[in-house]
């Protein structure tokens, strides 16, 4: 199937080839035909297979198909942190190049001057995070009552995030009758009943199996003593002659701590996390993106939105603390169709996170001992997936459990 079978218009059709898009991925294909028609949908689709443009290049045709002359946003693309916003703004920007419409991006930890300026002159889409978007609400400038279509991206995160009143009192403000597209890389019972309470009639899209890692991805497991994961790390980059590598840690500290030591081995590196201001987010993204940063360390709600077509090296320098987040994590890698390696550094103390891991993706994953960097400790070494349902946190209610990612922290992304 080509672009040209969707229905989309000339315009978009130019701005994709432009982009040197030929074939639809398997989400857009499915995905774009039921925005054109109207419909809501639920899709679920792991990262880099296309889903921001399965739901923006339709998005765009309807807007531009019925203009109404309004002032006010007609789409909202409500999506969990600042790197994703920032990402989506891009798209829009270059797929909707040959069209007369106008975006824009809000999001905290920059002024809020500049946004307001935007919004009185009048747009057409607007891409925002929660947060950011009641804080406009309440200063009455922006208008939400003329949306006709609601797009959920990451709605997974989003409720991890704490977000779930904020997307409430959102809804509030939006009309009733408007289209509503909700996009989740994972499918928890609460991003069902989500979907259930927003959703009517939906079309159903999903890319993968539930859950699933992308099969483009190597995962090898690496068990080492703990005070030798950063040792062991440089060993990895430095032999292996890897490039460009992406590098998750749990806290914030934590990354800044093994930022430091990377580059005292010889290492650019830069840490991204939401401590850093925007701009030394955005200098760190763009520093990793053109190569000057060779290891980019981050967290993981900082690493939502970092959108590279061919990275190479994802690693777990820590196991996340909840298993579907590493499934977002190996993601940034094998993105469209290309191959790419996931290696996780693994301690004694994460036996049972790397057991909860394989659990979810039900089987075992390979792993090798280095020679000079075998575990003095009891080697972290899981147990083979067992077949029963695997617990969740996520089961516990809209906003995830108490006391991991507060959204009074988060809130404001």
């Amino acid at each position: 199937m080509s672009f040209h079978e969707l229905g989309l218009s000339a315009e978009l059709l130019r701005a994709v080839e432009a982009l040197g898009y030929t074939q639809p991925t398997p989400i857009q294909q499915q995905a774009i035909p039921a925005v054109l028609a109207g419909h809501d949908v639920l899709a679920g689709a792991q990262t880099g297979t296309g889903k921001t443009a399965a739901f923006v290049l339709p998005t765009l045709q309807r807007l531009n198909q019925n203009p109404t002359g309004k002032r006010a946003p007609r789409a909202l693309v409500l999506t969990p942190t600042r790197e994703l916003a920032a990402q989506i703004g891009e798209d829009v920007q270059n797929l909707g190049r040959h069209l007369p419409l106008k975006h824009t991006v809000i999001f905290g930890g920059v002024g809020i001057n500049p946004q307001i300026d935007r919004l009185r002159r009048g747009i057409d889409l607007l891409v925002a995070t929660p947060g950011r978007l009641l804080d406009h609400a309440g200063q009455k400038t922006v208008d939400l009552s003329q949306v006709e279509v609601l797009v959920l991206d990451e709605a997974d995160r989003m409720l991890d995030m704490g977000f779930i009143h904020d997307i409430k009192r959102v809804l509030a403000l939006l009309p009733k009758q408007r289209q509503n597209l909700l996009f989740s890389a994972t499918y928890s019972d609460d991003i069902r009943r989500l979907a259930d309470g927003l959703l009517r009639d939906p079309v159903q899209v999903e890319v993968a199996r539930r859950n699933t890692a992308a099969e483009t991805v190597e995962q090898r497991i690496y068990p080492v003593d703990k005070p030798r994961k950063r040792e062991l790390l440089s060993h990895l980059i430095h032999n292996g002659g890897w490039e460009q590598v992406l590098v998750f840690t749990r806290t914030k500290h934590g990354a800044n701590r093994l930022a430091e030591q990377l580059d005292r081995d010889g290492l650019t590196a830069a840490a991204i996390h939401g401590n850093k201001s925007q701009g030394a987010r955005t200098r760190a993204l763009e520093g990793f993106k053109n190569g000057n940063v060779r290891v980019l360390v981050a967290t993981d709600i900082a690493a939502r939105g970092i959108d590279i077509d061919r990275l190479p090296h994802v690693v777990n320098y820590e196991l996340p603390n909840v298993a579907e987040d590493y499934v977002h994590r190996i993601g940034r890698t094998g993105r469209a169709g290309a191959q790419g390696a996931a290696v996780s550094l693994v301690c004694a103390e994460e036996h049972s996170l790397l057991t909860g891991i394989q659990r979810l993706l039900k089987r075992e994953l390979p792993r090798e001992t280095l020679p000079g960097f075998e575990p003095s400790e009891t080697a972290a070494t899981a147990p083979p997936p067992q077949r029963q349902k695997p617990s969740s946190r996520r089961s516990r209610g809209l906003g995830g459990a108490p006391g991991r990612r507060s959204g009074a922290r988060n809130r404001r992304a």
